[in-house]
């Protein structure tokens, strides 16, 4: 009889279905945003609106609900483009009035000279994570609102951050925190930095708390020195409109590889292995982050 129960068991198991681990479902965003028929992803584009089509698809099928908030570019020749940033809110098991809110970019560089820059690390790797997120808390909620936000246009200014933090879909006092994801897919040496826990030491208390546990081996930096030095990272993407608006902020990313803005940023030269770890290591951060929120001093 329990060799019989034991095979059944085995069948039944096998007949059920496993729930992909979240760096495979990540790698396969990132295989999608990154491809050829995305064109680059440029704002205002074919390819920035298929990503955008896509990137909401796929926050329906989590199970939220994604809104579109449009917003005009001026250019300085006096031309204008459309961009469309995607919020998608999860609501809190205990709220207290504390919005956490999570970004990523999903625009690049369009295609150049007939060379198409796929932008597999910038910022598709950083997409996937934010959907890795969004799926985490959907399946356990968190404490706290959480909005979890694509951004447009952030390259060429910050576009879309702006836009965002203009009209924001909460009131700004609401936001306790920032958590930025760009660039999560490529290093050499195996190493994710944190950045913001400088300028704010309850930030730094959490990151230094998940330093030992993460999957990846995180590192802390790139947020001290001059504003406009190459070394921090303050200001370069979308968490810099928050800090300029006093709201703390967390920014995940690698360092600068030789891809960087090139049509060389394709998903075949993604270490699969670090990105799958990258991944896990900002859905920790965003569940340490939430659970205490709450002692984050007021601002």
């Amino acid at each position: 009889m329990r060799r019989f129960l034991l095979a059944l068991s085995a069948i039944a198991l096998l007949a059920s279905p496993v729930a992909a681990a979240p760096g495979d479902r990540a790698l396969e965003d990132v295989r999608i945003l990154s491809a050829d028929d995305m064109e680059g992803r440029l704002v205002g584009s074919p390819g920035g609106e298929k990503a955008r089509a896509y990137i909401l698809g796929r926050l329906r099928d989590i199970g939220l609900a994604p809104v579109e908030q449009p917003f005009v570019i001026k250019r300085r020749d006096g031309s204008e483009t459309n961009g469309v940033n995607l919020i998608a809110r999860i609501e809190g098991s205990t709220p207290d009035g504390k919005v956490m809110v999570i970004t990523a970019h999903y625009d690049h560089l369009g295609i150049h000279d007939g060379q198409i820059y796929n932008g597999a690390d910038d910022n598709a790797s950083g997409v996937a994570g934010l959907l890795a997120v969004a799926e985490a808390f959907r399946a356990s909620p968190p404490k706290h609102t959480v909005l979890i936000v694509a951004l447009d246009a952030e390259e060429g200014g910050l576009r879309g951050a702006r836009a965002f933090l203009e009209t924001p879909p909460v009131p700004a006092g609401d936001i306790a925190l920032n958590i930025n994801f760009d660039m999560l897919a490529k290093n050499a040496r195996g190493e994710l930095y944190a950045a913001g826990g400088s300028p704010n030491p309850w930030v730094r208390a959490r990151l230094e708390a998940l330093v030992p546990t993460a999957p990846v081996s995180l590192k802390l930096g790139h947020d001290t020195g001059p504003d406009d030095s190459f070394d921090n990272w303050t200001y370069q993407s979308d968490h810099g409109v928050f800090a300029r608006a006093g709201i703390p902020w967390v920014y995940f990313g690698v360092e600068d590889h030789p891809e960087y803005h090139k049509p060389t940023d394709d998903f075949a030269t993604v270490p699969q292995a670090f990105f799958r770890k990258a991944v896990e290591t900002v859905i920790a951060a965003a569940r340490l982050f939430d659970e205490q929120l709450d002692t984050i001093p007021a601002r």
